[in-house]
């Protein structure tokens, strides 16, 4: 792996976040605080800032295209995306002329994360019915992918009008707004992203990397089934850098804490615990730590299942913006340069089949 394919980007969920006294910030506050914290990354050498999608109080990210916008017209080089796009719940057209804007403006650093969304609050509210879930991902992102590749576009399906010779405006120049497709463990899911070509993001917020090991497998050869070339596989996960171990954890401990607790009334997950959550960073999917201690652990998971892109959600929960900054000028100035020197002149070697052997084990035939 050479030290050019790779990217090292932060995600954010828009959470609303507190100030030091622990009280909650207004939302516009808030939303400024994000865009700072994008330019902050930008000037520190961060390859990507990604805002995810949410129609609950509690974040703050409902308009990425025009946070991104506004962090666009701030920064020089960043790349600047979504760490998920719920497409299924979104106009395919209107998703392609904001982001082909938000790539014009910014002069061609726009990038996509589609997905089908693991909350569902957006299908009531946009007047879409749940039992359409997998239907209307389906349709939606063979419709955008056609927007993407050659217009004018002749398409139609059930959830939309019809289009018909219609060309979408502005034009995007050739290879412009990569899209990949994020997934959360699902095969299908993965053979999916290879059927149409497009780049893969894994989303991993618990358990060994390693358990997706056959998930890169697969998609590497449903991409060769359908006649694609091989394609970029990411990964994204939760993290946060301090300068030693004992604050990475002491900082991000009440605020995952809280989270998740949360998280766990709404999905029946198992309460969160401080035994979990240190064995999700000693063995699992939490980049908490030193910059030394992250960025050892983030090349030892992209070298193992052949990653070129890695996102960190930084700094889950209502942490203050000082503690956010923090770790965003750590990650840049320490951390990316660490992983980059980790990885420089190692050639990516074959998933070993202990990992194969573990994790998902139902996998389709492609």
């Amino acid at each position: 792996m050479t030290t050019p394919e790779l990217e090292l980007g932060l995600d954010t969920f828009g959470y609303i976040t507190v100030d030091e006294s622990g009280q909650a910030l207004p939302p516009d506050v808030v939303i400024r605080n994000y865009v700072e914290e994008a330019v902050l990354a930008d000037s520190v050498g961060i390859d990507s800032f990604n805002i995810g999608e949410h129609y609950r109080p509690d974040f703050m990210d409902s308009a990425a295209h025009v946070m991104l916008a506004a962090i666009a017209g701030r920064t020089k080089r960043i790349r600047l995306g979504t760490a998920v796009t719920v497409l299924s719940t979104q106009d395919p057209v209107r998703v392609y002329t904001n982001f082909a804007t938000l790539d014009a403006v910014s002069n061609g650093r726009a990038q996509l994360v589609v997905g089908r969304g693991s909350l569902t609050e957006s299908f009531p509210l946009f007047g879409f019915d749940l039992a359409d879930y997998e239907e209307l991902f389906e349709e939606k992102l063979d419709l955008f992918t056609r927007l993407l590749r050659a217009q004018p576009v002749t398409w139609s399906g059930k959830f939309r009008s019809p289009l018909v010779n219609q060309y979408v405006t502005p034009a995007l120049p050739e290879g412009h707004l990569p899209t990949w497709v994020g997934v959360g463990g699902s095969p299908q899911s993965v053979v999916r992203a290879a059927r149409y070509g497009l780049p893969l993001m894994l989303a991993v917020i618990g358990g060994p990397p390693g358990r997706f090991a056959p998930l890169v497998e697969l998609y590497k050869r449903a991409l060769e089934a359908y006649e694609h070339p091989p394609l970029p596989i990411g990964m994204h996960s939760h993290g946060y850098v301090a300068r030693t171990d004992q604050e990475a954890v002491d900082i991000q401990w009440p605020y995952w804490k809280e989270t998740f607790e949360k998280a766990a009334l709404e999905r029946g997950w198992a309460q969160p615990t401080m035994a979990r959550f240190k064995g999700e960073i000693a063995e699992g999917s939490l980049y908490i730590g030193s910059p030394e201690t992250v960025a050892t652990k983030i090349a030892a998971m992209m070298r193992l299942l052949g990653l070129s892109r890695f996102d960190l959600a930084y700094a889950t929960g209502r942490m203050p913006h000082k503690q956010r900054l923090a770790t965003i000028e750590l990650y840049g100035r320490e951390v990316i340069p660490r992983v980059r020197e980790l990885l420089a002149d190692h050639a990516v070697p074959p998933i070993s089949s202990s990992y194969l052997a573990a994790g998902v084990t139902a996998q389709p035939s492609v």
